[in-house]
């Protein structure tokens, strides 16, 4: 029997705090049986037994008050219940203990099933245990309907956007958050709440976990809040883009750019506008004036320094350079404005670093004792694109056949996508040291330099405005550009890797790197997956003693001139077709070659447009569909002229004098071929035409390629690392050396 009237129950609230549920259980039965007519003391008392775990008894000592209630006492009751819950929620929730948390609150919920901010509490509670069932539920609960419809609801309009946020980070690809976020719209505090919770949101779908339709639905939501947000349009653009939703695309984009003031934001409006126009292939008019516009714009902005820009606008200034050498092959043009706008754009990514104390100081090295036999060198190589992407495919020899004795080997993932990517698995497991990254410039830049990485090597150049932003911060004492593009011109890198032929003998006058000339091959694979083929002519309705050609290039690469020259061959060749391969908008492609095609007197019936293949053993096993591939100009293949090569297919290119003009060439010389190499306009057609009326001349050329399997630089992925390795050895030789 309770004896000390005034302190048994703050005995029981301690007993509460400390676990003792039994005791404090103990203490409140006593006092139910001296005064039974106290409802409090069940409250209570059903709350220590729930946690026990003894629910249904709970709800039994609960009911015990409520059973002789008029309806008004009932609602009374019930409130002073729900309010014990929660200040015993809340309680549980500070303290981290969520399941007891949620426990509580699903029998709150019985008891006011249309309390909403309980019902919210619930799903974070829900996602904070990594239990996402309560999610699927909440169409049941009614909780999207009563937001929609606002009526006559007290709602914490705080807690609905942190569970908003929370929902969309650790759920994000649920089928629910749409219309969640559309019933959301009317509880934001303000535009910009808005903004700072669906744009981070947005940029993990589409591009972490590459669902652009998606990010682009989502975004579209916060335009009904400000129609005019350039920053959310921007990224619209490149979502519907990447969802091959060309058309919105390009429209947005031109909207970005109406909208845009300054010329930093003009020349990412251009960027955008050109990457719709280029994917979707078709638009050349609209592209010649857009690229003429963005010169004459990069012109006035290296023109106009200096500009102060933030981190955000700095980050946008390289990328658009992409777009012109599909254009026009005139490197000493290209890169007397590409050069100066990356040296603007180093110079402010280094003050944004000092200003935030991220700039990097190595340390002095004691040359006299320092020998390059005896240090292990650590090479850290950084990129995006390891993965399902041209760089990933390419890359992964080098990987391979590293010498771990002499090499410590790093790989930084920039914004390592979560995906089913067998590629990207395999880097992870087979590229040494692996650090899996987000979007973080500084914060990476900052990670390679603790490493104390010797020789940093960057496989993206300016395809990716983040790596550019590492490679200017100068995280390693040597930098250099290798694969992914031409050198990006950043005059924080050192090096760009090179071979005797894909750049001309005077390229080193109007680039900032120095051009390192690997002694054969920039590029060397041993080989590629090869799958069971689904192309066959009689499904394209191809005669078989017909000469097929084929082109299986993006539209970014669909230049007119090239086009013609393709119509040409095709012209002067009986009994040939010309088969067209590649990411594009499909109406827009096949009016730009049907329109070519009728004003060189071909007939369209002789082109075929071929679809998509999701895998790319069988992409290159289609490839053997045809008697002879014909390249772009001036920008060449890159990663399909391997392909090409590899398949035993004659190829025919024009060289150029730009990095993006000769890839194919090096190519072909390294696989020890010469037959398709064009140096004018008029050889290309010469090639196109012999290659495809001589039989025998194909039978050749298709026995050498075979045959180079075995002896040429170009399918030796060790020799080649062996050559990339002793680069890096005399680099570093250099360096030590002052150099």
């Amino acid at each position: 029997m309770i004896t000390d009237v005034n302190n048994w129950q703050q005995m029981a609230e301690q007993c509460l705090i400390k676990g003792n549920y039994a005791q404090a259980a103990n203490l409140y039965e006593q006092a139910i049986e001296q005064e039974p007519h106290v409802t409090s003391y069940y409250w209570h008392l059903g709350l220590l037994l729930l946690l026990q775990g003894q629910e249904a008894e709970a709800q039994m000592t609960w009911m015990l008050p409520m059973a002789e209630a008029d309806t008004e006492h009932l609602s009374k009751l019930t409130n002073v219940l729900f309010q014990l819950l929660q200040i015993e929620a809340e309680r549980r929730e500070k303290l981290a203990e969520y399941s007891l948390a949620w426990l509580i609150r699903q029998h709150m919920k019985e008891i006011n099933p249309d309390e909403m901010n309980n019902l919210l509490q619930i799903l974070l509670l829900s996602l904070k245990r990594e239990k996402f069932e309560e999610i699927e539920e909440m169409s049941q609960w009614g909780l999207i309907e009563s937001l929609k419809l606002k009526e006559n609801l007290d709602i914490d309009a705080k807690l609905l956007m942190q569970v908003l946020q929370k929902i969309l980070n650790t759920v994000p690809l649920h089928p629910i958050n749409l219309d969640l976020v559309e019933a959301c719209l009317p509880y934001f505090p303000d535009a910009d709440q808005s903004f700072r919770i669906l744009l981070p949101a947005a940029m993990k779908i589409g591009h972490t976990l590459q669902q652009p339709k998606l990010a682009a639905s989502l975004l579209n939501l916060h335009l009904q809040l400000e129609p005019n947000n350039v920053e959310i349009l921007r990224h619209l653009a490149t979502f519907y883009q990447d969802a091959r939703n060309y058309c919105q695309g390009i429209e947005t984009a031109k909207l970005c750019y109406s909208l845009s003031e300054s010329l930093a934001d003009k020349i990412f409006a251009l960027h955008l506008l050109l990457r719709g126009l280029m994917s979707a292939g078709g638009y050349w008019a609209e592209i010649c004036t857009a690229c003429k516009e963005l010169e004459t714009i990069e012109q006035q902005f290296i023109e106009s320094q200096p500009i102060i820009l933030e981190e955000g606008r700095t980050l946008r200034l390289l990328t658009p350079s992409f777009a012109i050498p599909h254009i026009k092959d005139s490197p000493v043009d290209f890169r007397g404005i590409h050069n100066k706008v990356a040296q603007i754009f180093n110079n402010n990514i280094k003050e944004i670093a000092q200003s935030e104390s991220k700039s990097f100081k190595f340390q002095n090295i004691n040359k006299s004792t320092l020998n390059i036999s005896t240090k292990k060198l650590r090479i850290g190589y950084v990129s995006y694109a390891l993965r399902n992407h041209s760089v990933g495919w390419l890359a992964r020899w080098l990987f391979q056949h590293h010498d771990q004795d002499k090499f410590d080997i790093h790989t930084y993932f920039i914004n390592y996508k979560l995906v089913n990517d067998f590629l990207q698995e395999w880097y992870v497991n087979h590229a040494g040291i692996c650090h899996l990254l987000g979007m973080n410039g500084l914060e990476i830049a900052e990670k390679i330099y603790h490493d104390e990485i010797d020789i940093l090597v960057d496989l993206d150049s300016i395809t990716l405005d983040i790596t550019s932003e590492v490679m200017a911060l100068k995280p390693a004492p040597i930098q250099v550009t290798w694969l992914g593009w031409d050198a990006s011109g950043i005059p924080a890198i050192d090096y760009f890797i090179a071979d005797p032929y894909v750049l001309p003998d005077n390229a080193q006058d109007y680039y900032t790197e120095k051009i390192w000339r690997l002694p054969q091959t920039y590029i060397a694979v041993d080989g590629f997956e090869v799958g069971v083929p689904t192309l066959c002519r009689d499904d394209l309705n191809i005669p078989i003693d017909a000469v097929v050609y084929l082109s299986a290039q993006r539209g970014y690469k669909r230049h007119p001139e090239t086009t013609r020259w393709q119509m040409q061959i095709i012209k002067q060749v009986p009994n040939s077709y010309f088969l067209i391969k590649g990411l594009s908008q499909e109406e827009a492609i096949k009016r730009f070659f049907y329109q070519i095609a009728e004003e060189e007197g071909v007939d369209c019936s002789q082109l075929r447009f071929l679809p998509q293949v999701h895998q790319e053993s069988v992409h290159r096993a289609n490839l053997g569909i045809a008697d002879v591939v014909l390249d772009t100009f001036p920008y060449n293949g890159a990663t399909t002229t391997l392909e090409t090569l590899w398949m035993g297919i004659p190829l025919v290119t024009r060289v150029g004098e730009q990095f993006a003009a000769r890839n194919s060439y090096t190519m072909m010389i390294n696989a020890g071929i010469t037959e398709g190499i064009a140096w004018t306009d008029q050889e290309y057609v010469e090639w196109g035409v012999r290659l495809g009326k001589d039989e025998a001349l194909r039978q050749q050329v298709v026995l050498k390629l075979k045959a180079s399997r075995q002896t040429a630089p170009l399918w030796n992925g060790k020799q080649f690392t062996r050559e990339m390795e002793k680069a890096y050895e005399q680099m570093w030789q250099m360096y030590i050396e002052g150099k």
